[in-house]
């Protein structure tokens, strides 16, 4: 890594904060390689973002059946209006996150300092989270609930995942490496949904977490092991996040350190301007946006349908069995899906490979509305649907990757801190909005999580929940991938980005030398 940085004097403390050997990168290859690749792309990323995969398919259910906050008789339209509105707050505190990241040029990059700045504020969100003081009134309860939810999803979690999803795009220009790169972080979040939400904790904890007496949930044992399970949440993120930090390297952010560019910090209107003026970018967000949304209200409303929709299922032992199993075996495709996704996407372009993929996927999830009270019919459904999304799941960050080229190759400038601001408040936000969207709808059609069996209209959402979002969402993406042809211009845009680097050299002075990131 160059050591060629900012005058001492014109950094602030933050930026000089990193100048300490304690805190490099334990990379320094110039090239992938496999240490970078494995601990900080896949395991890390791994243990750091289970914590949130379970929130996105438990904390509901936390807090509505041992919290009570869909009984309207306390808590009024409380479920339902909180994770909205707190979507409002999500987006703004990630598009403040991603200005600082714009905004600051240290030894260790842009992006990964505030992975490291992210440690305390999630254990101390996560903490808070299931401190609820559940005795007292209702305004009191409600009122740390909002506080402690908006801590976690609009400031704490925010500070880590857009440094964490800026990585791909900021490692290296290689088209090859980065679409690797791509694979395993997607691959890492896969498995934190499918094994840890999806699996583990069913089939492990479901009944620890969700204690049944006499048929109904005890909350107050419930409440106690949820606070003792968040502790070792808190360890197994933060383990998880130093592990991504010390093994990953921003090698573009260097490209301008090595050259002794100095790069001028640019304004959210200028990049937001530059952004929203390209059509290519609209779409790569308008497809996260259906994506992550389908999926939040899919993995929302998992442990519901687990609970009440299939034949024979009547305790939560079951239930988180049968939700383990339909993780298992909905698991599978996206477990060989990352062996597949790339030759895929290298044989028919990255495009082609997801659009295909999403009609395929919405043709076999048509399969589980034969029977939704069949287990083994849902599950043939699901893993027709998996099979389809492969590509959606593990090449769409390289595809982003492309459009940030694209855009820096036209515009003079890169534009990720405000792009994975956007990002990140999509792929945060959308547990909210999907969750009130969930709470709205079991609200209204009458959820009682102390009844034996729900009634038609609660069966009815958490089919079009669990099995319908998706569909509808899959079908908009894959005529969103039509006009996306941004691969096109790869190797014109990396010509150009080159002459732009080289005129700014020459511009102030310097001798121009091609970008190559030297051994540290």
């Amino acid at each position: 890594m160059s050591n060629d940085t900012a005058n001492p004097k014109e950094q602030n403390r933050f930026e000089r904060f990193f100048e300490h050997g304690a805190i490099s990168t334990r990379i320094t290859s110039s090239t992938v390689k496999p240490p970078e690749m494995l601990l900080g792309y896949l395991a890390g990323p791994f243990c750091a973002i289970i914590s949130n995969a379970i929130f996105a398919s438990y904390l509901n259910r936390y807090y509505s059946d041992v919290l009570g906050w869909t009984d309207t008789s306390r808590f009024g339209g409380f479920s339902a209006a909180l994770p909205i509105v707190s979507v409002i707050a999500v987006i703004v505190g990630n598009l403040v996150i991603g200005h600082f990241i714009d905004n600051t040029r240290t030894r260790q990059g842009k992006a990964r300092p505030f992975m490291l700045l992210s440690v305390p504020f999630l254990v101390v969100a996560i903490v808070l989270l299931f401190l609820d003081p559940r005795n007292t009134s209702p305004m009191v309860q409600m009122i740390w609930i909002a506080i402690s939810y908006n801590l976690y999803y609009a400031v704490a979690y925010p500070l880590y995942y857009t440094a964490h999803s800026s990585m791909v795009g900021l490692s290296t220009r290689d088209t090859s490496q980065r679409g690797l790169l791509a694979t395993l972080s997607n691959a890492s979040n896969v498995a934190a949904t499918g094994i840890g939400a999806s699996i583990v904790v069913p089939i492990v904890l479901q009944s620890f977490l969700f204690v049944q007496t006499n048929g109904k949930i005890d909350t107050a044992r419930s409440y106690g092991h949820w606070r003792i399970f968040a502790i070792a949440l808190c360890v197994l993120t933060a383990l998880g996040i130093l592990c991504e930090y010390y093994f990953t390297r921003e090698r573009i952010t260097e490209e301008n350190m090595t050259l002794n560019i100095k790069e001028e910090k640019l304004p959210v209107s200028t990049q937001a301007k530059a952004c929203m003026s390209n059509s290519y970018w609209w779409i790569i967000i308008a497809y996260f946006f259906l994506f992550q949304l389908s999926g939040m209200i899919k993995n929302g409303s998992m442990s519901y349908y687990s609970r009440w929709m299939f034949s024979g299922v009547n305790t939560e032992a079951k239930a988180g069995a049968a939700m383990s199993a339909l993780g298992l075996i909905g698991g599978i495709p996206t477990a060989i899906g990352m062996l597949l996704a790339w030759p895929i996407a290298n044989k028919i372009g990255k495009r082609n490979a997801v659009g295909i993929g999403m009609v395929i996927a919405v043709i076999g999830g048509c399969v589980s509305f034969i029977n939704v009270h069949s287990f083994v019919v849902v599950c043939i459904g699901v893993v027709l649907k998996g099979i389809g999304s492969i590509p959606a799941m593990y090449v769409t960050l390289a595809l982003l990757s492309d459009v940030l080229d694209h855009l820096e190759a036209r515009n003079g400038f890169r534009s990720d801190g405000f792009t994975m601001s956007v990002y990140g408040a999509i792929m945060v936000g959308m547990a909210g909005l999907g969750n009130g969207m969930i709470n709205m709808l079991l609200t209204s059609a009458g959820y009682n999580p102390a009844l034996q069996t729900q009634n038609t209209g609660v069966q009815t959402v958490l089919v079009a929940c669990y099995l319908g979002a998706e569909l509808v969402c899959y079908t908009l993406i894959a005529i969103l991938m039509i006009p996306l042809n941004v691969e096109k211009h790869i190797k014109d845009d990396q010509a150009t980005i080159v002459e732009h680097q080289k005129q700014a050299v020459e511009e102030q002075g310097g001798t121009w030398t091609a970008p190559a990131s030297p051994e540290q």
